[in-house]
């Protein structure tokens, strides 16, 4: 797939100096610099092209985007977390496709039933019970890292602990759920 690209890197070059603003250039020189490690990364995890396609064009779109057009400080590690992100969530979404595809119909009426969201309430109230019951470090934790969304930086600064430290956490943390959630099922 790439080597298509490459084949038109000429007329790509010309199309590109005259239709990009002087301060987005820097996100050509990433896609120039990180295209090729980006797509044999896609390949490995996706296995298909138009996936990979997709994934690659959304990625470097949000960098386009990323807070209102600015350069991340770290543009490969922002561009790979990215693009990762994006694979994981279709691979995902391939997984429950092939499930429910599975499903006899039946099944897949029943889903959207009363009954059905009534499991996923007492499963999400079990959860918070089992988060309530862990050492307050590590609810902390959890609590920042997965119900606040905040990332490992910025939990660190809040609760005064490193950024490795605040990792080990919530890895010790989410084994304890995993153990305390299949007890109660």
């Amino acid at each position: 797939m790439f080597g298509k690209a490459a084949t038109c890197g000429s007329l790509w070059d010309f199309a590109v100096t005259e239709t990009v603003a002087e301060s987005q250039r820097w996100i050509l020189t990433a896609m120039c610099k990180h295209g090729q490690e980006l797509v044999t990364m896609l390949w490995r995890i996706l296995g298909n092209e138009q996936d990979v396609c997709d994934v690659y064009q959304d990625t470097f779109l949000q960098l386009a985007h990323h807070e209102g057009g600015r350069k991340p400080r770290y543009v490969k590690a922002y561009v790979f977390r990215t693009a990762n992100n994006i694979a994981i969530s279709i691979v995902r979404r391939r997984i429950v496709e092939r499930k429910g595809l599975a499903a006899p119909v039946a099944g897949r009426k029943a889903m959207n039933s009363p009954a059905t969201e009534l499991d996923a309430k007492c499963l999400q109230e079990a959860l918070r019970d089992c988060i309530a019951q862990l050492p307050e470090h590590l609810r902390d934790v959890v609590m920042l890292r997965d119900l606040g969304e905040l990332s490992y930086p910025q939990i660190s600064k809040i609760l005064g602990i490193s950024t490795g430290t605040a990792r080990v956490y919530r890895c010790k943390a989410i084994q304890i759920l995993s153990v305390r959630m299949n007890k109660e099922e």
